[in-house]
């Protein structure tokens, strides 16, 4: 089993048991995560980790059913690096979502990126509404100017 193997694993283990304490050993510093609701991604272990305590308590339902590993490019620099594809299933504002989750992984099998990628395109909406509030209520957004 790969490192990569070993640390997917352990993440999908963390998911399901909503464990942000396992999740903070398994990204790295600076690891970045691109949301399906949002252009640039979301940069460094401290804000990725506020963003996964508000995931956790937005999705329902939430499983993993499938699993892929291999390699693909990552970074600016192009380099191929592991990966692995993890498909899940959830709701969240009351609509069905099918998803994957890449993951990116450094030299010591940490992930350093993650990509989301949802569908159908009314739940990529319901998820980023929901998304959006918790991370107004956790401070770790602004608060949009009032009109």
């Amino acid at each position: 089993m790969t490192a990569a193997a070993t640390t997917a694993d352990r993440f999908r283990a963390a998911v399901h048991a909503r464990d942000l304490a396992a999740l903070d050993e398994l990204f790295t510093d600076d690891i970045r995560f691109f949301s399906p609701v949002k252009f640039s991604p979301f940069e460094g272990k401290p804000m990725v980790l506020g963003l996964f305590g508000v995931l956790l308590r937005t999705f329902e339902d939430f499983r993993y059913v499938g699993e892929y590993e291999g390699a693909a490019q990552s970074g600016a620099d192009g380099t191929e690096a592991p990966s692995a594809v993890l498909l899940f299933r959830a709701v969240a504002g009351g609509r069905q979502i099918h998803g994957i989750d890449l993951l990116h992984f450094d030299e010591q099998g940490r992930i350093k990126e993650f990509t989301v990628m949802v569908r159908p395109q009314s739940a990529v909406q319901a998820l980023g509404a929901a998304v959006f509030e918790g991370l107004l209520a956790d401070g770790l957004v602004p608060a949009p100017p009032a009109a």
